[in-house]
């Protein structure tokens, strides 16, 4: 039975938040390194993979983003391109239906996130081979509250939701390849909204199992992540 596998890295998000500070943060310079390097070079050096698939925002976009990958050595790495939807689900379906037959297992990561380890990768395969379906992720230590309405806020009621059982997804989120792409063809046919594969998964009953990861793994949205991000490398 085979068990190759595909890392999906997710690049084609606008990142709006970033405030005009750089053009695309996924080709924001992290330690010498495009930011779409480091989980790259995790992946590789993890050896939990045998391919991968970017998925791009646009034709300028995918041009810039081989010029990227010319800083590290993918040789003997297979690497496709597909081009990405008006929304993440969208992506990832149209990453899912480009997998070639044998792809037996799926690593979905956001490539916001440079900084995933390798012994983190490796817990998260060995979830996943087990369990067919696995997420980094971490415990939110700080206290979260819900409230009836998003927009009101002023003297509104605050729900208290028990710390314990609250986690924080990370990425790559993994799966057996037929059963994830099975779960996003459910959301696309029934025309639901979601926002990660957990969620995608659930929606066919399909249960996930929580990776603890202690290392850092922030997603890069604004400014002040990447000077953390490079901070965190520094450290190491």
């Amino acid at each position: 039975m085979t068990t190759r596998s595909t890392a999906i890295l997710l690049a084609a998000g606008s990142g709006s938040r970033m405030q005009g500070t750089v053009a695309d943060k996924i080709l924001a310079p992290l330690n010498g390194l495009p930011v779409i390097c480091h989980a790259i070079k995790a992946f590789l050096r993890s050896g939990i993979v045998d391919r991968f698939t970017i998925v791009y925002r646009d034709q300028a976009q995918h041009t810039a983003l081989q010029t990227a990958l010319s800083h590290i050595d993918l040789t003997g790495k297979s690497v496709d391109w597909v081009s990405g939807g008006g929304e993440r689900q969208d992506s990832v379906y149209n990453a899912l239906q480009a997998q070639a037959a044998d792809c037996a297992y799926v690593y979905i990561h956001d490539c916001a996130r440079p900084l995933v380890s390798v012994d983190a990768l490796r817990a998260l395969q060995a979830a996943t081979l087990r369990d067919q379906a696995a997420v980094l992720a971490h415990p939110v230590t700080d206290t979260i509250k819900r409230i009836a309405n998003a927009d009101q806020l002023e003297q509104t009621e605050l729900e208290d939701l028990e710390r314990a059982r609250l986690w924080a997804m990370e990425t790559p989120q993994a799966f057996a390849c037929a059963k994830i792409l099975q779960a996003y063809t459910h959301v696309r046919e029934a025309g639901l909204s979601i926002t990660d594969d957990t969620a995608a998964a659930a929606t066919i009953g399909l249960h996930t199992t929580l990776v603890p990861n202690e290392t850092p793994n922030p997603k890069i949205t604004t400014p002040d992540d990447i000077r953390y991000a490079e901070w965190c490398l520094q450290q190491g």
